[in-house]
């Protein structure tokens, strides 16, 4: 067992209700499953989601417990780090170490972990004690309160006031259908210190949410490594470092932080270009001799006769081999822009399978809809992410490319959403599950008139690094393999694990937008990829990924996701929710206390619900709010069908509107 806080230096280390004998023991708790939840967040910041989702600290029955759980959510909001010393200088500054047992009790913590991966389970499991510690009390003092013969009215009223406040009412309050929830915000800390420097202080420059910065962020990394490294996972599970990213922000200086974030990478392409100029040259003066001296030499062969012919013809079928064997290097091209699928086809080839398409505006969807040739082409935006061989057969052009590695990043409007969710084939062939999307929240009216201009220190660290990352990559053919330590694996094992009933159909939270989270396990991989390379700039690539930096990694996939059920809402992807709205009006429309599956459904439109299977997961959704309640009425007797489940409804709909 884990050694408790003894006297001494842990002297404050006791129960919330300390009462001695034999109360305190039946007091329902779990001292080592509070000790591995904070331990855990010490271990791996990156659970603090998780067990916030699943408990408070007030939850705690050890008061230590309690202190330095709010101590750690106290560092993480302010983006700093947390592990035993700075949790330790925290608290001592705050005068707080003492009652969180010292800093060798945060050690102790640490060591009772058996897994971070089950943080978010040890903190289910304290919430539940609490609750029924609660419960006890609340039950003891409605007791005491009734037994006690000096008990006032007042003492009555207070006791039972107590358990209502405590005990869940019949109904509570629905949650609103409509209520769009309150994203997270970019989790920009889980960055690499010189981006993160760079994307806040432009962020303020600019007076624009921090996501957009940070998501381009992203996207700039991945045209400087996508199509040069790739991670290693494990077995023979690698991703590529590539990504597609849209940033969908606000209509104000979107362009102003797009042209800061990719200009290291334009220059790095000048750069590339400028040094590639006496190799194609060279290339094409000697191609062109090549050729002229295949011809001269088929032109005296043709003229010959005899046996010379025959050494003529030799000789110039040799220099005609030796012609076409030299190729002219293409000039280096790392961006495009307004471009057509076949043109980022040919540049992929051209570059060897790296290419970014980059773009402050949404003009690059009408084009893969088929604004030019009038028919959908998006073959290459789909393989150039997962990087699958891609291989084109025209009858002007023969392309291959063996391994593509297509990036997009782009920062586009909220209203293109609208246009894409209307072209059912993006989201059929599975084109919107590749890209991870943020929503950012405009600053408008609330923006600095006299901003903080980026420190000169900070903006040229940064584009010194994007621009050394991307020509320390430009040459490698092999790719750069980056691989996952073990640590890291167990967490992102731990990721899979976690998502894995949320994709479910029925009831899993991302189960209406399964083929985009689907592929989050893959995204935070490839993510975790990039803040490796990043990291280590000028070194050490070679080391495996550690868990620190796949933490952040799946973090930052965490707040995409979070982004992306709102997305694909306003895109209209969850038919399931657009169908429970109508029949949530059909249920204020006719006031019923309760009502049978088959009433309910002769009352629905038949274009919207054609069966009833497609009632079933609107009335899901409907009771996961707290509008509905689905009962099976008793039998009155032996024979017969059993009696038909009914929809009970809660009362704040039968209500008559004002």
């Amino acid at each position: 067992m884990t050694p408790e806080p003894i006297s001494g230096e842990h002297a404050s280390v006791v129960p919330l209700h300390s009462v001695p004998g034999e109360t305190e023991r039946l007091a329902p708790h779990d001292r080592e499953a509070e000790q591995a939840v904070v331990g855990s967040l010490m271990i791996a910041p990156a659970t603090i989601a998780d067990v916030s989702d699943a408990m408070d600290p007030a939850d705690h029955y050890v008061p230590a417990h309690e202190t330095v759980h709010r101590a750690i959510l106290a560092l993480h909001a302010q983006g700093q780090p947390v592990d035993p010393i700075t949790l330790g200088h925290y608290l001592e500054q705050t005068g707080d170490l003492r009652r969180a047992g010292g800093r060798s009790y945060l050690h102790t913590m640490i060591q009772a972990v058996p897994s971070t991966a089950n943080a978010a389970y040890y903190a289910e499991i304290v919430h539940a004690l609490a609750r029924r510690r609660q419960s006890i009390e609340v039950g003891t003092r409605i007791v005491q309160a009734g037994m006690s013969a000096e008990a006032t009215e007042d003492d009555l009223r207070e006791a039972l006031a107590l358990g209502a406040a405590t005990v869940p009412a019949a109904w509570p309050e629905p949650i609103p259908l409509d209520r769009q929830p309150k994203l997270p915000p970019f989790p920009v800390h889980a960055l690499p210190g010189w981006v993160s420097d760079f994307v806040v202080a432009l962020a303020e420059e600019t007076q624009t949410p921090v996501d957009l910065a940070g998501a381009l962020a992203l996207s700039v990394l991945a045209t400087a490594a996508g199509g040069r490294a790739v991670v290693q996972v494990r077995g023979r599970w690698r991703e590529p470092t590539n990504l597609f990213v849209v940033a969908l922000g606000p209509a104000n200086r979107k362009s102003a932080v797009f042209a800061a974030m990719t200009a290291p990478l334009y220059e790095a392409e000048n750069t590339l270009v400028e040094g590639s100029n006496l190799t194609i040259v060279e290339a094409e003066v000697t191609a062109r001799m090549a050729r002229e001296a295949a011809d001269k030499a088929a032109a005296q062969a043709a003229k010959a006769e005899g046996p010379e012919r025959d050494n003529l013809v030799a000789e110039a079928i040799g220099l005609a081999q030796t012609a076409e064997s030299l190729t002219v290097p293409p000039r280096p091209r790392l961006l495009a822009d307004d471009a057509t699928p076949e043109t980022v086809t040919t540049l992929l080839a051209e570059q060897g399978g790296r290419l970014a398409v980059m773009s402050a505006e949404g003009g690059i969807f009408d084009i893969i809809a088929g604004r030019y040739s009038g028919v959908p082409n998006m073959e290459v935006f789909l393989k150039g992410h997962a990087g699958d061989r891609l291989r084109v057969d025209r009858r002007t052009r023969q392309e291959f490319i063996e391994a593509p590695a297509l990036t997009m990043g782009l920062a586009v409007q909220p209203s293109v959403l609208e246009d894409i969710g209307k072209n059912r084939g993006f989201d059929g062939r599975g084109l919107l599950a590749r890209f991870l999307y943020c929503l950012p929240e405009s600053l408008v009216g609330y923006r600095k008139i006299d901003p903080d201009p980026v420190p000169p220190v900070v903006g040229a660290m940064y584009e010194r690094n994007v621009f050394a990352l991307t020509l320390k990559l430009a040459d490698w053919t092999d790719p750069l393999v980056v691989q996952v330590g073990p640590e890291a694996d167990a967490a992102l094992k731990a990721y899979g694990e976690r998502l894995e009933p949320q994709l479910r159909t029925k009831g899993g939270r991302l189960g209406h937008i399964g083929k985009w989270a689907g592929k989050l396990v893959g995204a935070a991989a490839r993510i975790a990829g990039l803040l490796h390379l990043a990291e280590h700039i000028d070194g050490g690539t070679n080391a495996p990924i550690s868990a620190t930096t796949m933490g952040a990694a799946i973090e930052l996939a965490d707040y995409f996701a979070a982004h992306a059920l709102t997305v694909f809402d306003l895109m209209g992807a969850d038919a399931t929710l657009a169908r429970a709205r109508s029949l949530l009006s059909v249920l204020e429309g006719n006031g019923w206390e309760s009502v049978s599956r088959r009433d309910l459904f002769a009352k629905l439109s038949r274009s919207e619900f054609p069966t009833i299977a497609e009632l079933e997961p609107a009335a899901a959704v409907l009771e996961e709010h707290g509008y509905l309640r689905s009962e099976t009425p008793p039998r009155t007797g032996k024979r017969g069908r059993p009696p038909a489940p009914r929809y009970l409804i809660h009362p704040s709909i039968r209500e008559p509107k004002a």
